[in-house]
C-alpha cells in the first residue's frame, strides 16, 4: 500500500522540538531521544488485551502489526523490529502497570495500544508524562480525545488512535434506530466503563436530538451483571429498542435474558463493536437472531488484499472482531513516523526524538489507510483522533452467523447511508 510521506522542514523540527542531532550526535529534543546502536533492533511496545474473556483483541492488533511489518520485508530503517507485549487485561490497573513496565525500558520508541478504553485510562498518564507516544487501533471512548476534565475528558498529549470516536458510532446507531427502525423510545444499558458509558451517552444524545425519547438508562456490573431489576424497568418504560454497547460476555447475557423475558417479545436489541464477533453470535445462539450490531465496516481493493495476506500469513479463517484493519493502519502510521524522524548518527546508530515523533503523527493528513482517509486532529474533543467514522455500519445477525459459523455478516446500513438520513 502507499506509505505516508510526512513533509516537515528540518528547521521547524529544530525550533519546535529540537529533534535534529547536533554535531556531536547529542539529543536536542525537548522530550528526549531514543538512542539505537548500530547493531540494535528497533523496539516497539504493545499494551494489548492478551487474556480474559474472548475474543482476545490483543492478538488481532499483534497480527495486524506483523502484516504491516511484513509488507516492509520485515524491517524498518534497515533493522529488525521487535514488538514487546504487555497484557492490559482490559482493566485500568492492568493498563497502568503495563505502561509502567514499558516506560522503564528507554529503548522502546513508541507504543501500540491499548485495545480497551478502560486500560487507556490507566496507561495514558504514565505514557504522556514520560513524553512517549501511544497509538490505539481499537479505543473508541469519546473521553479519550476530550481534554475537558470537568466533563470527564481523559486526553493526554501523545495519544492517537485509528479507531473511530464513538461520537460517530453513537450517532450512526441513533440515526438507524430513528430513521430505519422508526423507533421512538429507547432504553440504554452500560457497565460504567469509559467505553460503554461514552457510547451509550453518544447514542442517547443523538437520539433525543432527533426527537426520540430515552425512557430508561440502566447500569450493570461488569463480569457479574444482575438484570432482574433492569428487565422489569425496561418492560415498564415502554421502550421499543434496548441499546447495550457492552463487551461480549455481558452482551450475551443481556441478549439471552431480554429475549426470554415475558412481555418483551417485540423488543428490538442493538449492541456495538465490543460484542461484534463470531464468538458473540454463536454463544448467544437462538436469542441472537435479529440482533443489530454497530461495528467497523471496511471495503475496497486494498482491504481485500490485506484480507488475503491475513489468510495466508495469520489464519486461513480470516480475522475475528472488527478492528484488524485499524490495527494495520495504526502500525503503518507509527512505522512511517519513525522513518520520517529518525536521524542517523556518525557511528551508524539512530537517534529518534520523542517530541519529533509526536509531531510527525500530529502532522498526518489525508493518509490513504485501509479504513479510509486518515487525518490526525489536535483540537479537543477530537485531540488525537485520526479516523473520521466513515468505516462504520449496522449489521444484523442471522442464522448464517449464529448456526452456520459464517463471519462476518453483510452490512445492513452504512455510514454513507446515514448521511442522507
Amino acid at each position: 500500500m502507499n506509505r505516508l510521506v510526512i513533509v516537515t522542514l528540518l528547521a521547524f523540527m529544530i525550533a519546535a522540538y529540537g529533534a535534529a542531532t547536533q554535531a556531536d550526535d547529542s539529543c536536542a529534543d525537548a522530550l528526549g531521544c531514543v538512542e539505537i546502536g548500530p547493531d540494535e533492533n528497533i523496539l516497539i511496545g504493545g499494551i494489548l488485551r492478551l487474556s480474559g474473556p474472548k475474543p482476545w483483541t490483543g492478538y488481532v492488533a499483534q497480527s495486524a502489526f506483523q502484516l504491516a511489518l511484513l509488507a516492509r520485508d520485515g524491517q524498518l530503517l534497515g533493522r529488525d523490529v521487535e514488538l514487546l507485549l504487555e497484557d492490559s487485561a482490559c482493566t485500568e490497573e492492568g493498563g497502568r502497570a503495563a505502561a509502567q513496565r514499558l516506560v522503564a525500558n528507554p529503548a522502546i520508541v513508541g507504543i501500540i495500544g491499548t485495545n480497551c478504553s478502560l486500560a487507556a485510562k490507566g496507561a495514558l498518564p504514565v505514557i504522556s508524562e514520560a513524553g512517549w507516544l501511544m497509538i490505539s487501533p481499537s479505543n473508541t471512548s469519546p473521553f479519550l480525545t476530550d481534554a475537558d476534565g470537568d466533563a470527564g475528558g481523559l486526553y493526554q498529549p501523545g495519544y492517537f488512535r485509528t479507531a473511530h470516536n464513538d461520537r460517530f458510532q453513537g450517532e450512526l446507531s441513533a440515526r438507524f434506530a430513528a430513521s430505519v427502525l422508526d423507533v421512538g423510545k429507547v432504553a440504554t444499558i452500560d457497565d460504567g466503563d469509559p467505553y460503554t458509558r461514552g457510547l451509550a451517552s453518544a447514542m442517547a444524545d443523538t437520539f433525543t436530538g432527533l426527537g426520540g425519547e430515552v425512557v430508561f438508562h440502566g447500569v450493570i456490573k461488569k463480569g457479574a451483571p444482575d438484570l432482574s431489576g433492569i428487565l422489569s424497568a425496561i418492560a415498564e418504560s415502554g421502550a421499543e429498542l434496548v441499546y447495550f454497547p457492552v463487551f461480549a460476555p455481558e452482551a450475551i447475557l443481556i441478549t439471552q435474558e431480554l429475549t426470554l423475558a415475558p412481555g418483551l417479545e417485540d423488543l428490538r436489541l442493538m449492541t456495538a463493536d465490543a460484542a461484534y464477533s463470531a464468538y458473540f453470535a454463536q454463544t448467544a445462539g437462538e436469542a441472537g437472531l435479529g440482533v443489530y450490531v454497530a461495528a467497523p465496516y471496511v471495503q475496497g481493493k486494498l482491504y481485500e488484499a490485506f484480507l488475503n495476506s491475513w489468510k495466508m500469513e495469520i489464519d486461513e479463517a480470516g480475522p475475528t472482531g472488527g478492528f484488524h484493519a485499524h490495527g494495520y493502519d495504526a502500525a503503518n502510521l507509527l512505522l512511517d513516523a519513525l522513518e520520517a524522524v529518525a536521524q542517523e548518527r556518525d557511528d551508524g546508530g539512530l537517534l529518534i526524538g520523542r517530541g519529533a515523533l509526536r509531531e510527525a503523527l500530529a502532522a498526518v493528513e489525508d493518509y490513504p489507510g485501509l479504513t479510509g482517509s486518515l487525518t490526525c486532529r489536535e483540537e479537543s474533543p477530537h485531540a488525537g483522533d485520526c479516523a473520521t467514522g466513515e468505516a462504520l455500519a449496522i449489521f444484523q445477525l442471522s442464522a448464517a452467523e449464529i448456526h452456520e459459523g459464517k463471519w462476518p455478516p453483510p452490512p445492513l446500513w452504512t455510514a454513507d447511508m446515514a448521511e442522507g438520513a
